[in-house]
């Protein structure tokens, strides 16, 4: 299947998200290429798609495996007029968005890890990168940076038990085009009626706490400080509601990493 500019842009059904895009056939990151486009000028809703990256990377500097011709690794401009405290909420309205354009396109079931990743079986499909231009008080941009597993056949050894792709779980492939597509749908309905909202999560947090697969799991808490604990909830800020296993408090989980207990990667 075709995947090239004009295709991804035939498939677009939004009247701002994707607009205008870039596609590079190779480039380093395009959360790099956003970056550089938004200090241009660039207007919001501008999106970046590779159909190669050279130095992919997740959270905490991991690397991430973005080969041709069998992901979509794409990155998008926002500027939203919201306190910079208040930005990490996007990524979870990617969450939702991709989960919900994946389950559209593709009828399979998948779920969220907070705060940022997407599965299906205890693997991982989607990784969900933002990064953030800021002072104090203003958000000058966010780069929303996406990376999607659709058609991979195969991963390294070293990543076997730990990510997965649409076509692994399967059978089959599946066009990136009309996945782009509906990713951006589904992500401009949710931003514009965040946006209306004023910039709270609240309105969003049952449609995220649905496919959050954290809550009611031990999970390992990996941030300041290491520890056990059982996942309650979510706050209506976006944050996760944990009860230590070592002392019994609730505590409000903000930053860091969180994994569930037997799926540790």
């Amino acid at each position: 299947m075709q995947y090239d500019k004009a295709v991804i842009e035939a498939a677009r059904k939004t009247k701002k998200m994707g607009h205008p895009l870039y596609f590079y056939p190779e480039t380093d990151t395009t959360n790099d290429r956003i970056r550089e486009l938004a200090q241009e000028g660039a207007p919001e809703g501008t999106l970046a798609v590779a159909e190669l990256q050279t130095a992919a990377r997740g959270r905490r500097g991991r690397a991430w495996q973005a080969p041709a011709e069998s992901g979509i690794w794409m990155s998008l401009l926002l500027r939203p007029n919201i306190p910079p405290a208040q930005a990490s909420v996007l990524t979870l309205l990617a969450g939702i968005a991709l989960t919900e354009a994946i389950e559209d396109v593709t009828g399979m079931e998948v779920g969220i890890k907070w705060p940022n990743d997407i599965l299906f079986n205890g693997k991982k499909l989607v990784g969900i990168l933002t990064e953030m231009d800021c002072d104090m008080e203003t958000i000058h941009s966010v780069t929303l940076g996406m990376g999607i597993n659709v058609n991979t056949k195969a991963f390294p050894e070293e990543l076997e038990s730990i990510a997965t792709s649409l076509y692994l779980e399967s059978g089959r492939e599946y066009d990136r085009a009309e996945l782009v597509g509906q990713a951006m749908a589904h992500f401009e309905a949710l931003y514009a009626e965040f946006l209306e909202q004023g910039g709270t999560f609240a309105p969003f947090k049952e449609r995220y706490r649905a496919k959050c697969l954290n809550i009611g799991k031990e999970v390992r808490v990996i941030g300041s400080e290491n520890y056990l604990a059982v996942a309650l909830d979510i706050t209506p800020e976006g944050e996760l509601i944990v009860k230590r296993k070592d002392n019994g408090a609730e505590e409000e989980v903000f930053s860091g990493e969180v994994s569930i207990r037997g799926e540790e990667k």
